[in-house]
């Protein structure tokens, strides 16, 4: 069994006995976004701190 299909089931085990398919669905999603995240951190894509303070500044003032 692939590492992948290793994971997916057992994130699927933790979840709560009366789990829908499209909380399971979510439940994916968002570690596919997280993993996506991290990947590019460490591939150096992100932006500094600092950065990010700046443009959520922006978007709060407009």
């Amino acid at each position: 069994m692939t590492e992948t299909k290793q994971q997916v089931i057992k994130m699927i085990g933790n979840l709560p006995d009366k789990v829908t398919l499209d909380d399971i669905m979510a439940e994916l999603y968002f570690r596919i976004q997280v993993d996506t995240g991290l990947k590019e951190l460490d591939e150096g894509k992100g932006i500094s701190h600092k950065e990010a303070k700046k443009r959520i500044s922006q978007w709060l003032t407009k």
